[in-house]
């Protein structure tokens, strides 16, 4: 068999079981079995000891077996009805569904339990954001905009700015976890002409049914006016919460790698790890270049989800069949492999406070400049009049350090010179000096997502504590 990359190299053994093909046949058979035993109590004509004989052999799983008779029918679902009657020597599974009854709510199965995991998952990345931002709560760096020098902050908001996207996505996450409708058995147009068939008619032992069947899935709701299959914008919403949940973290490492270029941090480096093969020196942001591969491969996943979303004819068809197979269970296993690497980012990365001292120092009087300009505007000056000044001696300043004539940030003597702005030397120099320590707001922003998260490490302990596995 062909290997799955995404599910073997990169998905941790979780969510490779949720998506196996013999755990699905599993799943099939355990809600084969639910139907009957919801059926049989019902009044319909089923032998304990055959739902017994089924429940002995649902394990018992060959896939090449359950192959070599698809070969034949050329129906995947018949070929594995034909398998399980085989195994337990009865004929009694299947009675009034279509395929899609069965197949629809095991893969909805799958991704509502491959979402709950996904929830943990994302907990404990927001616990560790947590964790980095208060460490580095007061690490005054250097704040880009246009990837440009722009004014101070810290390394711990900067870290809680990308922890607080991450946030809202994770809410959007529970919303979709708490709302998510399973089809449930509606037979082969959604009119469950067959199950009321079966009931001669009664359709409150069809709803009773029905409500048993989704008990044993355990979702929180179900459709009520649906077709032959239910709705591929429900994909849509799935597979865009993933894109969402890995928006944050592909930020997040993009940023990174970018601060790993000026060495003022990195994503840590481990014994005996070899950043490239033919230059030793070099030690390079792998795993969030993963992270960030990750990201471009659920955009993906997407944009096929958005191509069966508002595609359905009439009650359904199954054109979509091929484009799912492939797209649900590889879009969590992409999710899943970003955290796994991503948590071990989290927990490596490093800063370099010697280095960011240095850069703050060479940037300090630019990143000032606003303050600079403020001050100045109290004193009377006009704002454009400022500004202008301002921008005068700033970009000559940068252009004289570009150029070499000058090896030091002059800037403040340049201002105190300049007759339109109103501020000495000492105090524009106070005015620096104070920004070594003033980041405006940021050390309370911090505080607002760390208590935010810690609310969901309360609720959720033992996911907020998950450590990844070992990554390639």
């Amino acid at each position: 068999m062909i290997p799955n990359v995404l599910a073997e190299r990169y998905a941790s053994p979780a969510l490779q079981a949720i998506w196996s093909a013999e755990g699905r046949i599993v799943l099939e058979r355990e809600f084969w079995i639910a139907v009957m035993k919801g059926q049989r109590e019902l009044g319909l004509d089923i032998p304990e000891e055959a739902i017994a004989a089924y429940e002995k052999a649902k394990d018992s799983v060959d896939p090449g077996s359950i192959m070599a008779r698809e070969r034949i029918t050329r129906h995947d679902v018949k070929a594995r009805i034909e398998e399980f009657n085989d195994l337990a020597g009865h004929e009694h599974i299947h009675k009034g569904m279509t395929s899609r009854d069965l197949t629809e709510n095991v893969e909805q199965l799958q991704v509502y339990r491959s979402l709950l995991a996904i929830r943990d998952k994302s907990v404990a990345v927001l616990a560790r954001l947590k964790k980095r931002s208060e460490q580095w709560s007061d690490l005054l760096i250097t704040a880009r905009t246009h990837n440009v020098a722009a004014q101070p902050t810290t390394l711990g908001k900067r870290i809680a700015m990308f922890g607080e996207e991450m946030l809202t996505a994770f809410h959007a996450l529970e919303d979709i976890i708490a709302r998510y409708p399973v089809r449930g058995l509606k037979g082969a147009v959604g009119t469950q002409m067959d199950q009321l068939s079966l009931f001669e008619g009664d359709t409150a032992k069809v709803a009773a049914l029905e409500k048993s069947v989704v008990a044993h899935l355990g979702m929180p709701a179900v459709w009520t006016n649906v077709g032959q299959v239910y709705p591929r914008s429900l994909d849509f919403r799935v597979v865009a919460a993933l894109t969402d949940l890995a928006s944050a973290p592909s930020s997040f490492c993009r940023t990174l790698r970018l601060m790993a270029g000026h060495e003022t941090a990195s994503e840590g480096f481990a014994p005996g790890q070899t950043g490239s093969s033919a230059m030793p020196h070099k030690m390079n942001s792998r795993s969030c270049e993963r992270v960030n591969g990750f990201h471009v491969i659920l955009k993906g996943y997407l944009a096929m989800a958005a191509g069966l979303a508002g595609d359905q004819w009439n009650e359904g068809d199954v054109s979509c069949s091929v484009v799912r197979r492939v797209m649900l269970p590889d879009a969590f296993f992409t999710l899943d492999g970003l955290f796994e690497t991503y948590l071990t980012v989290l927990d490596q990365m490093d800063a370099y406070p010697a280095v960011i001292g240095k850069e703050n120092a060479h940037y300090l009087p630019f990143l000032m400049t606003t303050t600079i300009m403020m001050e100045a505007v109290k004193s009377g000056v006009g704002r454009e009049t400022a500004h202008k000044a301002i921008k005068e001696h700033a970009v000559a300043t940068v252009n004289d350090l570009r150029n070499g004539k000058t090896n030091v940030n002059d800037l403040v003597e340049r201002l105190a010179g300049d007759e339109r702005i109103p501020l000495s030397k000492e105090q524009l120099a106070a005015i620096v000096a104070a920004g070594e320590s003033n980041a405006g707001a940021a050390l309370a922003q911090v505080e607002a997502f760390a208590a935010a998260v810690g609310e969901l490490e309360a609720a959720h302990p033992q996911a907020a504590a998950y450590a990844p596995g070992s990554i390639l």
